[in-house]
């Protein structure tokens, strides 16, 4: 899981996510832009690697198996507040960009993203004023997706806490959640 660039210089690169075939390939791409990178598939495997090569960027999925990418966010910057992190995520949701800004991400991006794409978010200091606003409002479905979002952070990923407050069945919620997002 582990794989180093050719230069001793380069900077270390944390990636996690539990994609194999993803993690891999997007390791193999970010090598050949000029990063070491240390590629794990959990929250369990990374932080050793964190301690152990004191990375000065991570890419985090949100989603790793059960678990949030969230909490590796605030795990990483507890061993070093200077780490900059891009938080990845197929299921995107303003409530969980928000949480990774809030935890300390400096971006946050849907995939697929391609490692040029990474690679300036890494970069960036500042936010992008010039942010095209969207023409429309988003979908009923968009907005449901949201909100449900929304509640399951406030829960704290617990389905059955989340399913009570939305006064929905517990599987009807695990089916909406197992959906992807609806495109805008």
């Amino acid at each position: 899981m582990t794989s180093s660039a050719t230069s001793q210089d380069a900077p270390h690169l944390l990636l996690v996510d539990d994609d194999e075939i993803f993690r891999a390939v997007l390791a193999r791409a970010l090598e050949r832009r000029g990063f070491r990178v240390q590629a794990a598939a959990s929250s369990a495997q990374a932080l050793p690697l964190a301690r152990q090569y004191s990375p000065r960027y991570a890419v985090v999925d949100l989603r790793l198996g059960h678990e949030s990418g969230l909490g590796l966010i605030k795990a990483l910057h507890a061993l070093d507040p200077q780490i900059r992190i891009v938080m990845l995520t197929g299921y995107a949701s303003i409530a969980t960009a928000v949480e990774a800004i809030k935890l300390g991400a400096i971006h946050y991006l849907t995939k697929p993203a391609d490692p040029e794409e990474i690679i300036a978010a890494l970069g960036r200091i500042d936010g992008d004023s010039n942010t095209p606003l969207a023409a429309t409002p988003p979908s009923v479905s968009r907005l449901e997706w949201e909100h449900i979002q929304k509640v399951l952070n406030q829960h704290q990923g617990n389905i059955s806490a989340t399913a009570r407050a939305l006064k929905m069945h517990r599987r009807t919620l695990q089916r909406k959640l197992a959906k992807r997002p609806v495109r805008e």
